[in-house]
């Protein structure tokens, strides 16, 4: 069955236009609510989204097609993806939701569904979804059976201890001088901060989202404010996320651009030296350069190869027993912290 609104990373589209308009998000969560009803326990989905305009719109259609079919709603607010995917896990949720179109302008949005694991939903599962979207509206609650919605405060700090959590006790980054630009995106709060209270100098740019000005020059895709002020600062180091903040680009001190080849290299052989690496290699597309592959090798690591996309990669890595992987374009996904790219961790 050819995919009809699932892509390599959700349902993404220009708002108000073909599928991605408010109608088609509450009919979303009316079939992925659907789908997830399963037993007789109480049913919620965790819902956040990144810092575009369309936003709200999204938010509020998801929460109608999903009380309407008799599931609980936790709204968490602007928040990266992989702290979407942290908190379905730690709040036994059945479903996750993240409202984003990552790297794209603010004209665009996405859908992106996560199971009561956190992991990006399989295949079959998005496929039974299209398959309810297009036999068009499942059955609804009975009236005492609706669900509720409900906005928890204390979620970004919940995902910075998570992400603190991922260096040992003792690691502090006293001394050092980090640039983030946060792409005026989901993490432009969790993201300094975090970094501060491990005791880095933090210099934040792309903090100051208004619903239009999301990767607008700044983030992962556009480095060049964020090489200007590591430079005139005299930063140690850069961190460029992107909207929903689950891939990063690095820049040294000097401004270089260090890529997701680069960051992978940097890790695995790293881990393997500390005898933290598992699968004896790291997991990549067939976009990563040669370069990283006859490095690794000079290492004794092998790299496998995936298609473009970070479900692929991620799909290559728990079949291999692989813990770091990623994508050239950043994404980097290391299953000892998280089940999806993390920029901050």
């Amino acid at each position: 069955m050819t995919r009809k609104y699932f892509g390599t990373d959700g349902i993404r589209g220009r708002t108000n236009q073909g599928f991605m308009t408010a109608a088609m998000a509450m009919a979303v969560g009316q079939a992925a609510g659907a789908h997830f009803l399963r037993g007789s326990h109480k049913h919620r989905v965790v819902i956040g989204k990144d810092t575009r305009l369309s936003g709200y719109m999204m938010e509020n259609a998801l929460v109608a097609g999903f009380t309407s079919v008799g599931m609980d709603v936790v709204l968490v607010g602007p928040m990266p993806t992989p702290a979407v995917a942290l908190l379905t896990r730690s709040m036994r949720a059945d479903l996750g939701v993240m409202i984003s179109a990552s790297h794209n302008p603010f004209q665009d949005n996405g859908i992106k569904l996560f199971g009561p694991d956190g992991f990006k939903l399989s295949d079959e599962d998005e496929m039974q979804i299209e398959a309810m979207l297009e036999q068009g509206s499942p059955k609804l609650a009975d009236s005492e059976a609706i669900g509720r919605a409900r906005r928890i405060e204390d979620s970004r700090g919940r995902y910075i201890h998570a992400v603190k959590a991922s260096l040992p006790d003792q690691v502090r980054l006293d001394g050092l001088k980090i640039v983030v630009d946060c792409a005026h995106g989901a993490a432009y709060q969790v993201a300094p901060s975090a970094f501060w209270e491990l005791g880095a100098e933090v210099s934040a740019i792309g903090v100051n989202p208004n619903g239009l000005n999301i990767n607008d020059r700044v983030g992962s895709t556009h480095v060049e404010a964020l090489q200007e002020r590591v430079v005139a600062s005299g930063a140690h180091i850069g961190i460029a996320l992107d909207g929903d903040a689950d891939r990063l680009i690095v820049v040294d001190e000097k401004g270089t651009v260090v890529d997701g080849d680069q960051i992978m290299a940097l890790i695995g052989s790293s881990w393997a030296r500390q005898g933290r690496l598992r699968g004896g290699g790291v997991v990549a597309t067939v976009m990563s350069n040669l370069g990283l592959e006859r490095y690794l090798k000079g290492q004794g690591l092998e790299l496998v190869r995936t298609k473009v996309g970070d479900r692929y990669v991620l799909g290559a890595m728990r079949a291999g027993g692989y813990n770091v992987g990623g994508e050239q374009s950043g994404h980097m996904i290391l299953l000892d912290h998280a089940t999806t790219g993390d920029g901050t961790v």
